[in-house]
């Protein structure tokens, strides 16, 4: 599993980075560089990546969890650096901190952490009851709680099907709605009771209420199209020869960061075939670095949440 420098407390709550080692040595190319970790979590990767680095590289960490920030601001290392924001905004934050085309690695952890999922305040889990939030950050935004209370039916089963890829969509939509005609959603316990009702088919090993809450957080903080902007800013603010690392947890992150990496390698693709042509006039901008790479058996047993992860890589080209 990770190092001890990974697992830090939060509030009590056990956090431990997941695939730390091989994410981090594919990460740091270059001791001496300057890197950016566009999401500082409880800082299991940012505290292994200034243990790799020379007196003269440089960290940047980038976070919107309030959590987050407090865990940051025990860090006392000249090295390092942290911005409060979504890491869709990590160029902003690179030219802040004139490291904008310059920056050697980029690591992307994307995804809810142990934390998140195990604070029942924050409101993020089915398994224990707390206020109907799931926000990662709380100060902004619009909870769940509110926008299951002003969607349509129909916008409903659009994020339960399209972000949970649920299957009975509707079906639970419509008890959703049903049940908020009698009594306004505030608790997680109280959705998920409603949403385990309501579902026909219940997967084996997963509460049914499983892609229903994996599909209202995906919705309440925009993590898809956070990710595309991420991505796109992190190309451009990655120097020529910087490493790009993303690890993800479900599919529809996994496949967004595959397509990201498979259209930077492959170009232009709408060109004649034949044509002589630079790789630069072609657009391959990255070189993707190894295969797709997984957890290994002894980190899924000390840690289950780690069964879904993917860690995909690449370096930019120009």
């Amino acid at each position: 599993m990770s190092s001890p420098a990974s697992e830090q407390p939060s509030r009590g709550f056990r956090h431990a980075s997941v695939l730390l080692d091989g994410a981090v040595e594919t990460l740091i190319h270059d001791p001496s560089g300057r890197y950016l970790d566009g999401t500082f979590g409880r800082g299991g990767h940012s505290r292994a990546i200034l243990e790799r680095l020379s007196p003269q590289g440089r960290l940047l960490a980038i976070d919107r969890d309030p959590q987050a920030i407090q865990e940051a601001a025990a860090i006392e290392d000249a090295r390092f650096a942290f911005e409060r924001g979504d890491f869709a905004r990590l160029g902003d934050f690179a030219q802040a901190h004139d490291l904008h085309g310059k920056l050697d690695g980029i690591l992307l952890d994307v995804g809810v952490s142990s934390p998140q999922l195990d604070d029942p305040e924050r409101g993020f889990s089915f398994l224990r009851d707390g206020p109907l939030d799931m926000r990662m950050d709380p100060e902004h935004g619009e909870s769940a709680a509110a926008w299951i209370a002003r969607a349509g039916e129909d916008e409903i089963v659009r994020v339960l099907k399209t972000y949970g890829e649920e299957r009975f969509a509707r079906r639970l939509a419509r008890a959703i709605v049903a049940r908020r005609g009698e009594r306004a959603f505030t608790r997680t316990a109280d959705l998920a009771e409603v949403i385990k009702a309501a579902h026909p088919a219940w997967e084996k090993g997963k509460h049914p209420a499983t892609r229903a809450f994996q599909a209202l957080r995906i919705q309440v903080n925009g993590e898809l199209e956070q990710l595309d902007l991420a991505l796109g800013a992190a190309l451009e603010a990655l120097a020529p020869g910087g490493h790009l690392v993303v690890i993800s947890f479900h599919s529809l992150e996994d496949r967004r960061v595959k397509r990201f990496i498979r259209d930077h390698v492959r170009g232009d693709t709408h060109l004649p075939r034949g044509i002589p042509l630079r790789d630069d006039q072609i657009q391959r901008r990255l070189e993707a670095l190894g295969k797709a790479r997984r957890p290994s058996r002894e980190e899924i047993e000390d840690n289950p949440r780690a069964r879904s992860a993917v860690m995909r890589a690449a370096r930019k080209r120009y």
